[in-house]
């Protein structure tokens, strides 16, 4: 499994130097799934700046009134990805996103890339808000930060919501790495990285950073799984072009009480390819626990 991996991770390396390659955001009649749509643009931030968190400077911006909801991105994004989400949510809540080390605009250091590091500069940048507690809402490499969170740290959450997840490197889909849309958002994503990041020439250095980072990580246990409290919807997309399905499921069941959620003609990207859908399973989720479109509880006789 690890040298599948690997061979991906030196994909994902080459891919950071192509040049016009044609993108599935615009190919004619396509199915919604194949697509990658840019998202809407954030709109304005009632506050944002840089938290001095660990050994880094973590961006983050703020928008609404309300309870405290954290957005944190996927692997290779940035904030701006949340951008058909935010007004959605600032309508009801006090929104707070967040770019990971070395991802938009925060700036990284020597350590190398791990969940659960990233986790603690989550937990430092809510210290440094003054926020105890928040729901999560989390896409891919987010998603994982929050499930860090929630095992190591329930008391600063009050709900997560894991979209595109996995516990382990097994959940990922070896073909990954052939897929047209995926190969599309790492170009994209190294765009935006030139765009934003402190250190734009980087790059590929960076991208082979995070492909090692996913060839070996997360590792969470049955046991931690088991061991979550927090409510928790497990999220994914009908045609997932990184998360094997059963992985998905698994972790649905071994989580007491989560949620299963598969939205159905959406794929890895669903925020951007239907966020209409996307932003109403998750306001259902945040604003009174009530199931979301497509949510079932997994029955305890299967956990």
């Amino acid at each position: 499994m690890l040298a599948k991996h690997t061979q991906f991770v030196w994909r994902l390396v080459a891919l950071a130097f192509l040049v016009g390659v044609t993108s599935p955001a615009i190919a004619a009649a396509e199915e919604t799934w194949k697509l990658l749509p840019r998202p809407a643009p954030l709109p304005h931030a009632v506050k944002s700046g840089y938290a001095a968190v660990n050994d880094i400077r973590m961006y983050y911006a703020i928008y609404g009134k309300g309870e405290p909801v954290i957005l944190l991105h996927g692997g290779l994004a940035n904030a701006n990805y949340w951008g058909n989400q935010v007004p959605a949510l600032a309508a009801k809540f006090k929104v707070i996103v967040a770019e990971s080390r070395g991802h938009g605009r925060s700036t990284q250091s020597e350590q190398p890339f791990g969940y659960h590091l990233m986790a603690s500069d989550v937990l430092a940048l809510m210290d440094h808000l003054g926020i105890r507690k928040a729901a999560l809402v989390g896409w891919s490499d987010g998603g994982i930060i929050g499930l860090d969170i929630a095992i190591n740290h329930p008391e600063r959450l009050t709900k997560l919501f894991a979209f595109g997840a996995n516990y382990t490197p097994a959940g990922v889909r070896e073909d990954v790495g052939k897929n047209a849309t995926f190969n599309a958002y790492i170009e994209q994503a190294g765009k935006d990285y030139v765009r934003l990041s402190p250190t734009p020439q980087n790059y590929a250095a960076f991208v082979e950073a995070i492909g090692k980072m996913w060839a070996s990580e997360p590792n969470y246990t049955v046991e931690q799984l088991r061991g979550i409290k927090v409510p928790t919807v497990i999220a994914d997309g009908e045609h997932d072009e990184a998360i094997k399905r059963e992985h998905t499921t698994e972790m649905a069941r071994l989580i007491p009480r989560a949620r299963l959620l598969i939205m159905p003609g959406v794929s890895h990207f669903a925020m951007l390819q239907k966020p209409r859908e996307f932003n109403k399973d998750v306001l259902d989720f945040l604003t009174d626990g009530r199931r979301a479109h497509h949510v079932s509880t997994v029955p305890r006789s299967q956990r």
